[in-house]
């Protein structure tokens, strides 16, 4: 590469390097700042060093200001799961489907990619309120199971609630990576193992998903980032039951106003979330290296 061809590269590059620092960088450094300083008395911080925040969720903590309280760890362990649950349910759910819309004609398969977007049209409030109205004892579901005789169960400010209202959210997140990797699925290869005498569960263990395992991957880390962090389902449909960890970070934030305790609770966030990307990843490119 040429002086000139970096200097242009760097030209147009920077707009978005100038951008992803002020506010992505930027706020990521004043969170890592706040999580280690003291919570003032009224909200906002003191501008002195806390280690406490941290010993609260891990256990250090001093025991006379602050407590360890082992409701955070199992709060994030929760959270974790239910991401974790979500991503499975997303990817069971969209794998076949993605299967089958790709071997339609063009103009209907364009309908029904339009189908699984016509969510984003909405407002995330609304939609959640309208789960709000079907999972209520005299919403929809209840009305239902009324009506044949049978006593409705109780779905709503559970985790079953939290976890239909993620998957709900989080489909087309999952979706869209996996149809892109099975549209470019190299069929000749599914012949040939057809040809070779492989079974149906061998040529899709053998040639299909290695094939659509970025499209897997892809989806699968789209739809787990969000999961974890999110507040706004927990919070609609979930209760007491439902708490994720991003409540805690929401309630640290505009409630409690213990804004560096906050910080350190989306440290740890952060840092579980990078950490299991990092595994992921690792693991994906050493089956990639095997096969």
């Amino acid at each position: 590469m040429t002086p000139r061809t970096r200097g242009h590269l760097a030209l147009l590059l920077s707009p978005v390097t100038l951008f992803l620092s002020v506010f992505f960088l930027g706020p990521l450094i004043i969170i890592a700042v706040y999580s280690v300083l003291t919570p003032g008395l009224y909200g906002g911080v003191e501008w002195s060093f806390y280690h406490w925040n941290f010993g609260r969720i891990f256990g250090w903590a001093d025991g006379l200001v602050e407590v360890f309280e082992p409701v955070y760890l199992q709060i994030l362990l929760r959270s974790l799961g239910l991401a974790f649950l979500t991503v499975i349910i997303c990817l069971i759910l969209c794998y076949p489907v993605a299967f089958w819309i790709a071997r339609l004609p063009q103009r209907a398969r364009i309908v029904f990619l339009f189908l699984i977007t016509l969510p984003f049209f909405a407002s995330l409030i609304v939609r959640l309120y309208a789960w709000l109205l079907i999972l209520k004892p005299s919403g929809l579901l209840g009305t239902v199971f009324n009506a044949v005789g049978l006593e409705a169960p109780e779905i709503l400010y559970t985790q079953t609630a939290v976890i239909l209202g993620m998957v709900y959210i989080f489909i087309p997140f999952m979706f869209l990576p996996l149809f892109s990797s099975v549209d470019t699925l190299d069929r000749s290869l599914i012949e040939a193992s057809a040809d070779l005498g492989a079974k149906p569960w061998q040529t899709f263990v053998k040639v299909i998903v290695p094939q659509t395992l970025p499209g897997i991957a892809g989806g699968s880390v789209i739809v787990f980032i969000p999961a974890v962090g999110n507040f706004i389902v927990p919070d609609v449909l979930g209760g007491a039951q439902g708490l994720m960890i991003g409540n805690m970070v929401e309630q640290q934030f505009l409630s409690s106003r213990n804004w560096p305790f906050g910080s350190a609770l989306a440290m740890v966030i952060m840092a579980v979330v990078l950490a299991a990307l990092m595994l992921f990843t690792a693991r994906a490119c050493k089956a990639g290296a095997a096969r």
